[in-house]
């Protein structure tokens, strides 16, 4: 009888598992599903906390532009972001438009935000421009 066990991996190009021809193969299946979903559950979490501390960055951000009678968002910031993030998700082989929609999606909350602190400060330093 040959020994056969199951090879689970994950690189950069397949995600998957080896087949065992045994009555258990099922279960070693569910027990691979199991543990790529705590993976990507424990990514998940990684990334709320991270978006939670990158709003209280730019809630900072938000503070000092209104104490200072600046515009919410900056066209040229923004600009230079995209371009960064798309070659950062080239370079991690994601794709470059999901990054940018990603970040566009930031910035617009973002911004909302930064309305928020220029109408609570008083000082209402309009909406244009970029974060």
């Amino acid at each position: 009888m040959i020994d056969r066990q199951e090879h689970v991996y994950v690189n950069d190009r397949t995600a998957g598992a080896t087949t065992l021809p045994t009555e258990d193969a099922d279960q070693q299946a569910r027990q691979s599903l199991l543990a790529l979903r705590q993976s990507i559950d424990n990514i998940d979490a990684a990334l709320i906390y991270m978006l939670a501390e990158r709003f209280r960055h730019t809630k900072a951000v938000g503070e000092l532009k209104a104490r200072h009678n600046m515009p919410p968002a900056d066209p040229a910031r923004e600009a230079d972001q995209v371009r960064r993030l798309r070659d950062l998700a080239g370079a991690a082989r994601l794709d470059p438009d999901f990054a940018e929609k990603f970040l566009a999606f930031i910035i617009k909350e973002v911004i909302r935000h930064h309305e928020a602190i220029a109408r609570q400060s008083g000082n209402g330093a309009g909406t244009n421009g970029q974060a």
